[in-house]
């Protein structure tokens, strides 16, 4: 393939990463708009949870389905169906349709990610793909600092519905890019093998079951789906052992990097993403800031994860990638570590220096674990292997957002109680109205228990990232250079 069409699907890919990645964070600034037009607040956070778990849950199965029917078409379908859930919410009329849609727009983002990054495994060479994984890295990075700027501007000067047709044009253009100029549309094993519905479809069964019921924790209903959960995935590991062709490659997990490097994305996700989530809530209600100010404390993060990711992705062509992931995971923890340490009469700029530490410690281990494992694995399997770290990662999220939500909801409840309040009146869906409705001036006391709560749930984070350092530790040592030379040979195509 020429290089003026690597240059092309380079930029298609770019686009398409740049939208599934900044609509994690545009649409926060709009939703309180939404809301005010929409109704429908008692439903809202259904419009980010449905997302989450449409776009988490079927990650493995796009990998499966490019692995067998080729990159380009699968690729392609995953777009297509983002820009129809995009257009969709923004023609919804009530919040019910608005979350409808949003699942939708969920179901295309779980392939575009994955499979952009596998595009780029498959498309370039060792030392290429290094530069590559550190630009798209630095385009995630650009996309989490202006996403909440574009979705303010779009709110303020035309209208929320924008936030969602802004993805038409350069979406399209992504499509059109790789369609045109990609011209390896070989169907791989297709001839020979068949998609694992039944795989497929138990695997998002499972895990939106355990989803829901991390969401339902505080009450019984919540223990039985998890529960449940446990018995679907017993039976979906059971299932996939006899299947011709697991959608959830289990062969992959004889390898112990492989292993590893899943473990570690559930662990660090489970750590970064879950905490992540309540810094702003923090920093608005207790430091007293504005919304705009709150988001900017995340800027850092970004910025350095970026920044790392870039540097990282080169270092690995000189250094071991244990060690590179191990220095990263160590500044992830002593990060971790000093956020437990916050409190009322926090520095807002001391807190953004230890969140700068977790995102340097992000942006050296993801990248290494993800180019060894694509550099370790057979081409055929590259993007089962690609998308199921990926899935890791999200899922590990996903549960720590949900297992510290309910943490920390059951830690304010008991703050409150001491402080003789009644917790039903004081949530944390009301503690952010509360603080604007009072120009950012909370009962002290209040301001107390919530600092104190989010420090207790950050300790949680802070083990976990310890246990992510542990599993580190334990993957194989050597140079990307040794796992390119070890590689299984490919298997020929039918």
């Amino acid at each position: 393939m020429s290089q003026n069409r690597l240059r092309i699907i380079t930029a298609g890919i770019m686009l398409s990463i740049f939208l599934a990645s900044v609509e994690g964070t545009i649409i926060a600034t709009a939703m309180p708009t939404i809301v005010g037009q929409l109704g429908g607040l008692s439903i809202y956070s259904w419009a980010f949870a449905v997302f989450m778990l449409a776009s988490t849950t079927t990650v493995p199965i796009y990998g499966k389905l490019s692995d067998i029917y080729g990159r380009k078409q699968v690729y392609i379908i995953s777009m297509i169906l983002f820009l129809t859930g995009s257009v969709l919410c923004g023609l919804a009329s009530s919040m019910e349709q608005l979350i409808a849609f949003r699942a939708v727009q969920g179901l295309g983002a779980g392939g575009v990610l994955p499979l952009a990054f596998t595009i780029i495994g498959e498309l370039f060479d060792l030392e290429q793909r290094a530069r590559m994984q550190g630009l798209f890295s630095g385009v995630w990075g650009v996309s989490s600092v202006i996403g909440p700027l574009i979705g303010g501007f779009l709110v303020d000067q035309i209208s929320w519905q924008w936030v969602f047709f802004i993805n038409i044009i350069p979406g399209g253009l992504a499509v059109a890019f790789v369609w045109f100029a990609w011209q390896n549309t070989g169907r791989g094993r297709a001839v020979r093998l068949s998609v694992d519905y039944a795989g497929a479809v138990l695997l998002t069964i499972s895990a939106l079951v355990l989803l829901l019921g991390l969401e339902l924790l505080e009450t019984p209903l919540g223990w039985v789906l998890v529960l449940a959960a446990v018995l679907l995935f017993v039976w979906l590991i059971l299932l996939e052992r006899k299947a011709e062709d697991p959608i959830l490659p289990l062969d992959l997990f004889r390898s112990r990097l492989f292993s590893v490097s899943i473990l570690h994305g559930i662990l660090a996700g489970f750590a970064m993403f879950g905490s992540l989530t309540y810094v702003p809530l923090f920093v608005q209600t207790v430091l007293g800031t504005s919304a705009t100010q709150a988001g900017i404390t995340l800027t850092p993060m970004s910025l350095s994860w970026t920044m790392a990711s870039i540097i990282g992705s080169r270092l690995l062509l000189k250094v071991g990638y244990r060690s590179l992931s191990t220095f990263g995971m160590v500044l992830l923890t002593i990060g971790a570590f000093l956020m437990t340490r916050i409190g009322v009469n926090s520095n807002q700029i001391l807190i953004m220096f230890y969140l700068s530490l977790m995102g340097i410690g992000m942006g050296l281990s993801i990248p290494a674990f993800l180019i060894a494992v694509q550099t370790a694995v057979r081409k055929e399997s590259m993007g089962s292997a690609t998308s199921t770290v990926q899935f890791s990662r999200s899922i590990g999220g996903t549960f720590g957002v949900s297992v510290l939500g309910v943490y920390l909801s059951a830690r304010l409840a008991s703050g409150l109680v001491n402080l003789g309040l009644d917790p039903s009146q004081i949530s944390l869906d009301n503690l952010t109205a509360a603080a604007e409705s009072t120009g950012g001036a909370l009962v002290e006391s209040i301001k107390g228990a919530l600092a104190f709560s989010i420090a207790d749930m950050f300790f949680i984070s802070f083990i976990v990232s310890l246990a992510a350092l542990g599993v580190t530790m334990l993957a194989p040592g050597g140079t990307i250079s040794q796992l390119r030379s070890e590689r299984p040979v490919d298997q020929p195509e039918a």
